[in-house]
Parts: structure tokens; sequence; C-alpha cells
């Protein structure tokens, strides 16, 4: 029987976060940062920084999963434009930034990196955020 490589969350991303739960390969999580509804997507593949380090079928299943949790923050948010990027700047390891934007929030139209401080959520707020993840992702 082979052994998979052990697969670990970067700690930075855990501090950060809250988690939603797994996908069939990625595992979901929530900003901690409520200046904007912003959730992460980490395919559980140790080593992966690029999209391109992933297989073929990992790039398709991510891809999929992509767009589940799209369609899913969307609804939620009544956003008018969901944000998707892979940057992997600061923390190598691959992950996929969706962040839902509206129009007249405080970074728009630029880039939310740097656009003010990060404010944090109340724990009742973000545990009713997660509890609406879960119930529309099927977690």
């Amino acid at each position: 029987m082979t052994t998979l490589p052990h697969w670990e969350l970067d700690p930075q991303l855990g501090r950060d976060t809250a988690a939603v739960g797994d996908l069939p390969l990625s595992r979901v999580l929530v900003s901690r940062d409520a200046s904007y509804p912003w959730l992460i997507l980490v395919p559980r593949r140790p080593g992966a920084v690029e999209l391109i380090d992933l297989s073929d079928a990992d790039q398709a299943q991510v891809m999929g999963e992509i767009a589940q949790v799209g369609r899913v923050l969307k609804a939620l948010t009544a956003c008018d434009k969901l944000n998707i990027a892979a940057i992997g700047n600061v923390v190598a390891q691959l992950h996929i930034h969706l962040v839902a934007r509206r129009r007249g929030d405080a970074a728009w139209p630029k880039p939310i990196w740097g656009a003010g401080p990060a404010r944090s959520y109340t724990p009742d707020v973000l545990d009713e955020f997660i509890t609406m993840l879960r119930r529309d992702l099927g977690l």
C-alpha cells in the first residue's frame, strides 16, 4: 500500500482564516477580515504552489470547486463582482481567493490588498456566515 504525502495547511492561512469544511479536493476557509466576504480554497496537495503543480484531473476538480463556491458566495452576498485570484506572494501554498465585491466598497474598483486595515467579524456574525456556507455547499 502506498502512503500519500502528508498535507498541512500553511500556518499563516490558519491564523488568518476560519475553517468552513472540505470539498473533495479543497479545504474551504473564510478570511477573518470582515471588510469583504472573502473565501479561500486550498487544494489538499502537498507541495502545490501553482495551479500548474496540480495534475490535470486536480486542475479540473479545483475549477469546478471554484465555480461551486463562487456561485454560493455570489448568492449569499448579492455581490456585484467576484474577484478570483491565486496570487501567493506572501503564502506560497497554493490557495485561491474568492472575494465578493460591491460597487462602493472601501476599495472599489481597486484590489482589496492594502486598501485599509482588516476588520474583525464578531463571533456570532462569523458563525452565521460559516453556517450558511456549510448549508449551501452541502458540508
